[in-house]
């Protein structure tokens, strides 16, 4: 079977076979495939762990409210068993949404179309090295469709990729309500049954169609959603374990682990992208939901209250960009959870009508997450008080206290560790919870202090021209600054020199502990924000590093890393030219391209050459894109070091 591309004499190869991890190379992101049905045993001991942490959380917290609160320091007593009480409650949540994770039966791929479908990628100022790739890739997937650029950008160079690519193109003359808004003009427009929405960012495999399609032979499936995963393995969002092989991303917990477990309470909500969506239910709903700006969990909740069914199907079938640096990473939060907030207000799923109980305690558990920033803050703040005060906030000996705060606190941890399924790292969770801390906050508040907030797009490609450092949040400066204080109190305090005294040691020194730990998991989170290693990015598009056999106006050569915009290639000195032909075997499709060398430098007998492809052979770049993102290549690093030391 040949892609569109194909057809138009862009390739001249079939698109690569379907691929159990969606067309990547398991090196490079694995873990993409449908994970297998858990097995009966594990989910008895998750599920056991999970209700001995909880009762054990009720026992402690009964105890703790009728014996341990000292009325007299109400002001310290209170807020820490309040604390403690939420953190139980969200393992509670935690607990419901991952009770089960195989909720539903996976619809076998589909070869025959329900009905007439189309590729919907809005977009509005993401560049064309961002674009090209998505729309490429939307134009080779299988089975019958029709592909969309919708470009509230009303660009003209977008409008020449569309007609270069052979995809449809379509403005609007306003921009209101933005990518919701967006998507609305243009449903109106559609002779469709079936929609497929893709981020302008966001690359799908060629079976996403096939992959998702048949559950839509149930009539009452409205929307099927797939999980969202990164191909910008470096991102701010990223990191790796000395033990791991694989990048893990922040949001693998939600997106593989918490999402699919929303399945078994028909609550699985639509994330924006890599979703395809049944055009009637829709527009039973009115469109797309305009009045927030989550208009894709706002527009879910309205289809279930109408009775429509929704699927989460657990396989990467898209890679998009995760935010590169902590700028966008605090933006993009600040955005979602200001939305959740408006959603809050306006249609809140604990109240509203048409929701079954279940649905009501999966969204709650979604939308009243974001309040958790005010738990992490009064963590962080009550070591400081203890310190500064001298007071102690529980009152009970501490040959009692400690041997039951600990049990606890240790059945919750393996709790979360057994219900996140391997995907909650305690450490970096914590580091993350800090960094998103402050958008966090400002988007809960807004839920007591509204105000008109725009939809402003998460940068994608280039967002910067040089290695600056971004800021660290205000809030962990502040509290950095506070606990340095406190550090210097102690001391201060027990050689007599502040009016303070410590009446009860133990809690003042078990303070300092806390506030140890607190400090370095800081230090760690604004370490993080700035480090250059995730400054804005200064590529407009992402560079793989591979191996693969290259040639340099016909002579052999060795492509060391290869992206959108150029390549990195080793081979032998060359004569100074305008224009060389670089052409790239990539997972056995060839693709050859006009490209000029911009840097050249000697590595033994050869010359690394950094070389810059002429950006106006937009169906060339297309291939490039489908042989890079539909193809397994091995990523290396090793010969890249061995010939930087070289040069």
């Amino acid at each position: 079977m040949f892609s569109p591309l194909s057809r138009i004499g862009l390739l001249r190869l079939p698109v690569p076979p379907p691929a159990s991890s969606g067309g990547w190379d398991r090196a490079v992101s694995p873990g993409s495939d449908l994970p297998a049905p858990e097995r009966t045993a594990r989910r008895i001991l998750v599920r056991t762990v999970a209700l001995v942490a909880l009762v054990a959380s009720a026992f402690y917290l009964i105890w703790r409210a009728l014996f341990t609160v000292d009325v007299a320091v109400w002001w310290a007593s209170i807020p820490l068993l309040l604390l403690e009480i939420h953190a139980a409650l969200g393992l509670g949540l935690f607990t419901f949404s991952l009770w089960d994770l195989d909720g539903r039966a996976v619809a076998p791929a589909t070869k025959v179309l329900p009905g007439r479908v189309a590729v919907l990628i809005p977009t509005f100022n993401e560049g064309p090295e961002v674009l090209l790739p998505t729309v490429a890739a939307a134009l080779a997937m299988r089975l019958e469709h029709e592909t969309w650029i919708l470009d509230d950008g009303n660009r003209p160079e977008v409008r020449e990729l569309a007609k270069d690519l052979g995809a449809r193109y379509l403005a609007r003359p306003d921009h209101r309500h933005a990518k919701a808004g967006n998507i609305n003009h243009a449903l109106s427009r559609l002779r469709a049954d079936f929609v497929a929405v893709l981020d302008a960012d966001h690359v799908a495999s060629p079976e996403f169609l096939e992959r998702t399609l048949g559950y839509f032979d149930d009539p009452r499936v409205a929307l099927v959603q797939t999980p969202q995963d990164f191909y910008n393995l470096e991102s701010f969002e990223h990191d790796r374990t000395a033990t791991e092989r694989a990048q893990y991303h922040e949001q693998a917990l939600f997106y593989r682990i918490i999402q699919p477990g929303k399945n078994r309470w028909q609550a699985a909500f639509w994330c924006g992208t890599g979703a395809v969506v049944r055009l009637s239910a829709l527009n039973e709903v009115g469109g797309v939901a305009t009045e927030t700006l989550t208009e894709d969990i706002h527009t879910t909740i309205r289809l279930h209250r109408r009775g429509w069914k929704t699927v989460y199907h657990n396989e990467v079938l898209a890679r998009g960009l995760a935010a590169g640096d902590a700028a966008s990473y605090q933006l993009q939060r600040l955005r979602w959870g200001t939305g959740a907030m408006q959603v809050l207000r306006r249609e809140n799923p604990l109240f509203v009508t048409g929701l079954t109980i279940g649905q009501r305690v999966a969204y709650a558990a979604t939308l009243l997450g974001w309040f958790d920033a005010w738990r992490t803050l009064g963590y962080l703040i009550m070591p400081i008080i203890v310190v500064v005060s001298g007071v102690s906030p529980i009152n009970a000996a501490p040959e009692v206290f400690f041997p039951a705060f600990l049990l606890v606190f240790a059945l919750q941890q393996l709790a979360m560790r057994l219900l996140s399924r391997g995907f909650h790292r305690p450490i970096l969770s914590i580091v993350f919870e800090l960094v998103r801390m402050a958008p966090n906050l400002r988007a809960t508040l807004s839920l007591l202090i509204p105000r008109r907030q725009t939809f402003q797009v998460t940068p994608k490609g280039r967002t910067g021209d040089g290695r600056r450092r971004v800021p660290a949040p205000l809030p962990l400066v502040f509290v950095a600054a506070a606990s340095l204080m406190a550090g210097i109190w102690f001391p201060a305090t027990l050689a007599g020199l502040t009016p303070v005294a410590y009446k009860v040691p133990w809690a003042v020194f078990a303070a300092m502990v806390w506030l140890g730990v607190n400090g370095v998991l800081v230090a760690l989170a604004i370490e993080r924000v700035r480090s250059l290693r995730f400054a804005p990015e200064r590529r407009a598009s992402v560079r793989f590093p591979i191996e693969v056999e290259a040639r340099i106006d016909g002579q052999p050569a060795t492509a060391l890393d290869v992206s959108l915009t150029g390549a990195r290639i080793v081979g032998p000195v060359l004569e100074p030219r305008d224009r060389h032909e670089v052409t790239l075997l990539l997972g056995g499709t060839m693709v050859s391209l006009d490209a000029a060398a911009r840097t050249a430098r000697p590595a033994g007998r050869q010359t690394i050459y950094g070389f810059e492809f002429d950006p106006s052979q937009r169906r060339a770049l297309a291939g490039l894109a489908l042989a890079l993102f539909t193809t397994r290549i091995r990523p290396i690093a090793a010969p890249i070091a061995d010939l930087e030391q070289a040069a």
